[in-house]
């Protein structure tokens, strides 16, 4: 791929990871902007665009896969993702600030009693040792097999991401169904491509 086709599509990238919270600055900062109750908005949009952007993490490889063409996609996939965990970086920061408003005992009786804020808890503490080893530096360090270790945690961030979303939800309300629907095809691709992936003929010795 040409460098100056890179540096557009990435460009475009970032354009549109910054795009839901370009319209909650945006509907700050206008009156009524964000509705009757702005705190639910910034919760339920940030917390929206996380699950967007992991699945658009974990859809690059298997997409990638597909054809040897599309191997330009793998340059993306950090992005997206340090993305997401900026998003769940705020999505914790606005119940800490507008719901708990940075009470400590507040947080810890809701972490205990309110299932659903372990479980976002648990998907930004698995998310932040992958934001932080996310550089060349932390690759080298950590040598390529502990380091694509590590970030399987991905997988299970995912999942309690989801997880939060339905708890969070009323009983009935079906608003996290896609998004379900299409991470667990995206881990449910990773599972046959480790059990039907073609194996490598070893080199035939004398």
């Amino acid at each position: 791929m040409r460098r100056s086709t890179l540096i557009l599509l990435k460009t475009l990238t970032w354009i549109a990871c910054l795009w839901p919270l370009a319209l909650l600055v945006y509907g700050a900062l206008t009156p009524e902007g964000l509705g009757a109750d702005p705190s639910a908005r910034i919760a339920l949009s940030t917390g929206y665009t996380t699950l967007v952007l992991l699945a658009l993490t974990l859809a690059v490889t298997p997409v990638r896969r597909l054809s040897a063409k599309l191997a330009w996609l793998a340059r993306f996939r950090r992005l997206l993702g340090l993305f997401a965990f900026f998003y769940a970086t705020i999505h914790m920061l606005a119940y800490v600030a507008l719901y708990s408003g940075f009470d400590v005992h507040t947080m810890l009786d809701d972490i205990a009693k309110r299932r659903f804020i372990m479980a976002g808890a648990a998907a930004w503490l698995l998310l932040l040792p992958l934001a932080l080893t996310s550089t060349t530096w932390a690759i080298r360090k950590l040598g390529g097999r502990r380091w694509n270790l590590l970030h399987k945690l991905i997988y299970i961030a995912a999942i309690c991401g989801v997880v939060h979303f339905w708890w969070q939800v009323k009983t009935g309300v079906l608003t996290p169904l896609p998004l379900t629907a299409i991470i667990a095809l995206l881990l449910l691709a990773r599972v046959a491509y480790a059990l039907w992936k073609p194996q490598k003929k070893k080199p035939v010795t004398a």
